[in-house]
């Protein structure tokens, strides 16, 4: 359980990370937000996901409150596989949702079965913690509860643009007057 919750933990941390300190930062990710349509501005939902991400990904990782850690990785996942990943289909080489699925799966069923002897939950001795149901009930409840929230009130996609109009077909007469009834358009 160690290497998994080590591994997905910091991974899910360094995608936070990655927002604030690399690539574009916060502004770049801002402006992604922003042309996705999250209200009620890109800023507030990069700050946001950045730091769920490293708080989320470093409990995890360290087995601290991993029911908590778990239900954040599931609400962050679902409204990035909904918002971001939904219409390129299931698989991640075309930026599908599956990536979101899988570390939403790993979080719940970490809190499920609890994160183990080496954890910091382990070491503080909360039971809690560790009973399969509560595991079950707030990472998967608490998770998708919030991640819908989040979806229901603060997703805005724009509107799709308009198609352009199509081409006239190569062989079609040149666009020009309309001949009057009667007229061949052969002049007098």
């Amino acid at each position: 359980m160690l290497i998994l919750r080590v591994i997905v933990g910091v991974t899910f941390a360094a995608h936070g990370y990655f927002k604030y300190f690399k690539g574009g930062k916060i502004a770049g990710t801002a402006r992604w937000f922003d042309s996705m349509g999250m209200w009620p501005n890109g800023k507030v939902h990069a700050h946001l996901a950045a730091l769920t991400e490293l708080v989320a990904g470093i409990l995890f990782a360290i087995g601290l409150l991993t029911p908590l850690a778990g239900a954040a990785m599931v609400g962050q996942m679902l409204v990035a596989g909904y918002t971001a990943n939904r219409d390129a289909g299931f698989w991640s080489a075309n930026k599908g949702w599956e990536y979101n699925l899988v570390l939403a799966t790993v979080g719940v069923g970490v809190a499920t079965v609890g994160p183990g002897r080496w954890s910091v939950d382990h070491a503080l001795d909360l039971g809690r913690a560790f009973d399969p149901n509560v595991g079950l009930g707030v990472s998967l409840g608490l998770g998708v509860l919030a991640g819908l929230g989040v979806i229901l009130i603060c997703y805005r996609p724009p509107a799709p643009e308009p198609a352009a109009p199509e081409a006239p077909p190569a062989d079609a007469p040149a666009p020009g007057p309309t001949p009057a009834a009667g007229d061949d358009g052969a002049g007098a």
